[in-house]
Order: structure tokens, then sequence, then C-alpha cells
């Protein structure tokens, strides 16, 4: 656990610096809480780094894939495409194929280890903010209480992805002074629950809304469809009713009318009238761009071949190999006329590739043109109304208010082009809207695990790879390892990296 105590230890008090614009954070400096927390505006810069490692989580944690690997490729929407030519990169593929290596409830997986490092930074940063606010006097209120209500949503967000992704996990809430503070034994999921809903509940009162708030900083709205997300994975289905109305009624959002627009341009239309909590990103030399698309894309591909999609001035060869690509499942889940499949999914020669003819499908709804090789600027969504619309519906739903559910159902097939929900089991019904409408953003898996279907759809998923290698991507004479399929559990080990100097896991 060494270099984990130090990540809490020392993001406790080191701040990012920025100017003033949100968007425009520089590398972090080294400078200690008691000397930093002077003035309201160092608070400003404070909360502007409790966001940074958000960026990290979604985009790729260094060598380490990001929050893609743990929710989209850890599901039976996309999956690693192999490349014999090149070897293997065993931990990501490890996790595509539900064969994480665990042993006493840890794991050396890079990806899980980033994930929870990640996690632990949002909430150090966040829980210094906190501690600090109260001892520095604000002429402006308001500007305070939009602080410690950004700091609440942003830990609580943090503690919400550790609780789905690990179960019970250390609950820090305040800054943590030395090694021996860091260590702290393993808080029951009920307890870490009921620490996300007192969070978010206060950040709901706090918050300004999406009107009246700077752009890509949490609002009101994103607080309530967290606090309904956290419901919905409880089975509250009228606490998240009354929330997710709540957000219906305010007049903040609205489904953009054309499906592929609701996502962000390299640089524009960021923030639009359908985001909920987007993360932000922008393209250049400042070091706030991604460069998530090249991570999911087939390999190898050639620089001709990827230009087609980047359309860059630069456009370099990918070696390596592919990850992230679409299933033939997700594929074959979108209904004849749905216009979302044209909008998420694309295809790509890659001529290179020892796989049958070479055509690949790739994810498209992030695939936009940009200045320069592997340095876009497109936004992550986290939250976006349609995703409001189909829990509203889901939990009308199980409330038994089936033609109240089909309403906001139906707002969203029909934007996407299709008719009305014709009956048959409606719930069924919402999960496979959510499974098309929301693909490769990072929620399958947690659907299939709050809905108790995970363990039932990957085995199917896995015996459809092992009898049919050559459909999901392996070339002629390779398919999964032995492995493969092995280890389906609904949460992931800890990383062993943090355990190994702690005496609870």
């Amino acid at each position: 656990m060494r270099k984990g105590i130090i990540l809490i230890c020392l993001f406790g008090t080191v701040l990012a610096g920025c100017k003033d614009d949100f968007l425009e954070i520089v590398p972090e400096t080294s400078l200690s809480s008691a000397t930093f927390f002077t003035k309201p505006a160092d608070f400003q810069q404070a909360i502007n780094a409790a966001y940074v490692p958000l960026r990290t989580i979604t985009n790729n944690s260094g060598t380490a894939g990001g929050s893609w690997v743990l929710g989209e490729m850890h599901s039976d929407n996309t999956y690693y495409a192999r490349n014999p030519n090149f070897g293997a990169t065993e931990q990501e593929e490890d996790v595509a194929d539900f064969a994480i290596p665990t042993a006493n409830g840890v794991t050396s997986n890079e990806h899980v280890r980033e994930q929870y490092r990640r996690d632990y930074q949002i909430i150090a940063r966040t829980n210094q903010i906190l501690a600090s606010i109260d001892q520095v006097k604000f002429s402006d209120e308001a500007m305070k209480k939009n602080i410690i209500g950004q700091a609440k949503f942003l830990r609580a967000y943090a503690y919400f992805e550790l609780v789905r992704y690990f179960g019970s996990v250390p609950l820090h809430l305040t800054p943590v002074a030395n090694r021996q503070e860091a260590a702290l034994p393993l808080a029951p999921e009920e307890e870490i629950y009921a620490q996300i809903i007192e969070d978010i509940s206060e950040a709901i009162s706090l918050l300004p809304p999406k009107s009246t708030q700077e752009a890509g900083r949490a609002t009101s709205g994103a607080a309530r469809m967290l606090l309904a997300n956290v419901y919905m994975v409880q089975e509250k289905w009228a606490e998240a009713e009354a929330l997710l109305k709540e957000i219906v009624n305010s007049g903040e959002y609205a489904l953009v009318p054309e499906y592929a627009d609701a996502f962000s341009s390299s640089t524009g239309n960021k923030n639009n009238i359908e985001s909920v909590f987007e993360v932000q990103f922008m393209e250049g030399s400042a070091g706030l761009n991604g460069d998530f698309l090249y991570h999911f894309l087939p390999r190898p591909l050639s620089a001709a071949e990827l230009v087609a999609i980047t359309g860059t001035s630069n456009p370099q060869p990918l070696s390596g190999e592919g990850n992230n690509i679409p299933t033939p499942d997700i594929i074959a889940a979108y209904e004849v006329g749905d216009e979302r499949k044209e909008a998420s999914i694309g295809y790509i020669t890659a001529s290179g590739s020892p796989w049958k003819d070479g055509v690949y499908p790739y994810i498209k709804k992030y695939a936009k043109t940009h200045a320069l090789h592997g340095n876009h600027g497109m936004n992550w969504p986290i939250y976006r109304y349609s995703e409001v619309l189909l829990f509203l519906a889901e939990a009308l739903a199980q409330q038994g208010k089936m033609e109240e559910a089909a309403q906001y159902l139906n707002m969203v097939r029909n934007r996407a082009d299709l008719d009305d929900y014709s009956g048959g089991d409606l719930l069924e019904a919402i999960y496979h809207e959510r499974r098309v409408e929301l693909a490769f953003e990072n929620k399958r898996w947690f659907d299939l695990v709050r809905t108790g279907r995970a363990v039932d759809v990957i085995t199917a998923y896995g015996e459809r790879i092992k009898a049919n290698p050559q459909a999901y991507y392996y070339p002629e004479g390779f398919g999964p390892r032995n492995h493969a399929f092995s280890n389906i559990s609904l949460h992931y080990a800890l990383p062993a990296d943090e355990g190994a100097l702690s005496p609870y896991f």
C-alpha cells in the first residue's frame, strides 16, 4: 500500500493551480494546506483540482486504461481485439475475459489499482476543502456554498464509484495527516451508502441549477441525478421517482433532436441541453486533452486508415492491440431503423490485421475530428437527460405505474426514430433501451449488477465467445485462454498494492 498511502496523504495537501477558466488546470504544485488556504480564491483553485482525476478516470490512467475498461469492456458490449502478431496486453485482456487473478481478496491488476487511486485522489482533495473552508472568511456566501456543494458532490461520486466497483472500502472523511491514519478498516457498504446519501443531499441544497452554474461544474440537477442513481441501486423506487421528476420539471434539460448531436465535438457542443454532467476535456498543449478514442480502435492501423476517422494533420500508425471494440451482441441489439446504431457504431478496415478481412466495428459516437494525433477534446458524458427519462420509466414500472412509465420510455425511443413501446415485458424493454441508448458510456456492467442479471448474462456471453471466437475478433486458430470467464464476480478485488501495508485487506 506504500504508493497508495503516499497518494492519500499527499493529495490531501497538494493542490492544483489553475487560471480563472475552469478548464485551464495546470500541473500540481507542492503547497501545504496550512499556507495555501488563506483566501476564498484558494478554495476556487482547490475545487478545480478536485475535478482533475475525473479526466484520468474516464480517459486513460497512465499505462492503465480508464473506467471504460472496468465498466464497458467488462460487459457484453465491447471486447478486446486479439492481435497475436503483437503479443498480449494481459491485464486488460483479463478484465475483458472475466479472468482477473485474485487471491485473498486482492488483485495486482493495474486497471483496478488506478481506478481505486484516482477516486481516492478526489476524496482526499475534497476532504481537505471541507475541513478547511470554515477557517477562512467569505464575503460571498453563495460562492462558499457553491464550493462546498461541489466538494460534497465529487466526494459522493467518488465513493459511489468505489462502492459499486469494490463493495466495502475504507471511508475517509477527514484529511489524512500521516501514514498510520491512511490505513482504515473496510467500511460496510451500508455505511458508505449512508455517507453518499448525506453528501449528495447536502449538495442538492447548496448547488445552483445548470442555468446559473459555470459550465462543466456540478449542479443541483447533477446532484439529484446522482442521488437518484443511488436510490435505483438500492431499489428505493419512490425516492428515485421524486428526484427524477424534479429534474424533468426543472426546465433545465431536454433531449436534443438528433441523437448524434448529444455528444460533444472536440471543440464545441459541450455541456449542451441534454448534458446533466460530463467530464471536461480540451484539445491543445495545456495537458487537458483526451486520447481515449485512440484506445478504442482496432490495431494495427496505418496512418491513412486512421486519418479517415480522426482527420488530423499529422496521423500516425497505431500498433499493438485494439480495445473496447463493439461486440456482435451490442450490434445485434439495435432494432431496425434505430438511428442510434449508425451514430454509435462505424466500421474501419485494418488492412494489416490477421482477423478475417480486417473490417472492424468501432465506437463512432466519440469519433470526432481534431487537429493533432493523440490529442482531442471530446467531453465524456457521465449523465445525460435521456438516462433521467429511462431511470424514471424504470422507477415507475417497478411501482406498477406502467402507462406513465411507457410515456418516458417512448420519449427516448421516438428521438431514435422508433415507434412507441408495443407491449410485452416493460421492464425488459427499459433495460434493452438503456443498453442501446447508453452504449459505450460505461453503464452496462453496473446495470447488469444492479438488476441481478450479471452472472447469467456474462456466463452466456462467455460461452458464445468460446463457441465462436472468430466472431469476437480472434484470428483463425486462436481463441480465449483456458481460464477466460472463470472469475465472474459482482465486485472487483481490492488492489494488492494498496493492501500491502494495510492490516485490513
